[in-house]
């Protein structure tokens, strides 16, 4: 297979693009394009002649979402209708990456049929970027706190926010040098989540990909956990002293303009069913990442 994978010096897009090619041999293309021109778009799209594209890329800028909403709107509901337009002239699969932010989090676990109510402008750009996806016939791939290694980074571009991302290799980080990390707790950030593995959700959209699926599905483990729990549990995976463990209140410049979903839990029962991808619980996929950050390689997952 030959894909385009937008995104692909990000967290998650270095994943996904590492599951594709070193997984299954497949090539990708990464070059980067102006995602909000529609012609430039359209052209790549032509000149490369790929078998899928996998839209993971965002503007990654909460604080600019709000000052500039309209540019925040092309950069993700316009690069996803450039996209998904693209993909269905050419009649190839297309996978959006989304989240489980799209969600209020008063009524998870969540599952692949529940009706989004976000929380905040970030929430609201991802559901209109779905629905533009799902109108063009593409897919909707809907990650949960996704920890992992980052493939395209040597270090962590950052440490704890009021989601999940980057949570476990920042524990690990700190506990292994015998620094302290503090937990944040707190009502208004994400206290409750359905863990995944990075390359877990790469696996997931390969499979999209492969099966040309269409509709909603969700990338995670089979477990929701509090971020006290999952920071014990990565303790116990890692051989860490979880006495080094802190538990407060994250600082006053954590807390994001319209709020967090609470509980983003979700449900991926359907996904694996309809996919044939595994459902792995939070030790296990802690245990993956352990291999990867050792070895330097990606986990299998059965």
């Amino acid at each position: 297979m030959h894909a385009i994978i937008t995104g692909a010096s990000g967290f998650v897009g270095s994943n996904i693009a590492k599951v594709f090619t070193d997984q299954h041999g497949d090539t990708v293309a990464t070059e980067r394009v102006d995602m909000t021109d529609g012609t430039a778009v359209a052209a790549y799209v032509e000149a490369q002649k790929p078998d899928a594209i996998v839209h993971s890329a965002i503007m990654n800028d909460y604080v600019r979402m709000y000052v500039e909403r309209e540019v925040a709107w092309d950069a993700f509901v316009g690069a996803t209708r450039n996209y998904a337009r693209a993909a269905a002239k050419a009649d190839i699969p297309f996978v959006l990456v989304s989240t489980d932010w799209v969600f209020d989090g008063v009524g998870g676990p969540y599952d692949e049929f529940a009706a989004p109510n976000p929380l905040n402008y970030y929430g609201v750009l991802k559901v209109a970027s779905e629905q533009v996806a799902l109108e063009n016939g593409g897919a909707v791939a809907r990650v949960s706190g996704v920890n992992g290694h980052h493939w395209a980074r040597p270090s962590n571009p950052r440490q704890q926010d009021p989601g999940f991302g980057y949570f476990v290799a920042s524990i690990v980080d700190a506990l292994e040098k015998g620094d302290t990390f503090t937990v944040w707790e707190a009502e208004n950030i994400n206290m409750k989540a359905s863990p995944s593995l990075a390359a877990m959700c790469g696996t997931v959209m390969r499979a999209i990909s492969d099966q040309g699926k269409q509709g909603i599905f969700h990338c995670c483990g089979s477990d929701a956990v509090t971020r006290r729990e999952l920071a014990e549990t990565a303790c116990e995976v890692f051989e860490l002293d979880s006495s080094l463990l802190r538990f407060g209140p994250p600082p006053d410049e954590a807390h994001l303009q319209g709020g967090v979903p609470n509980d983003s839990s979700l449900s991926a029962l359907h996904t694996s069913q309809s996919l044939g991808t595994p459902l792995p619980d939070v030790r296990t996929l802690l245990s993956a990442f352990r291999h990867e950050r050792e070895t330097g390689e990606l986990a299998r997952l059965s």
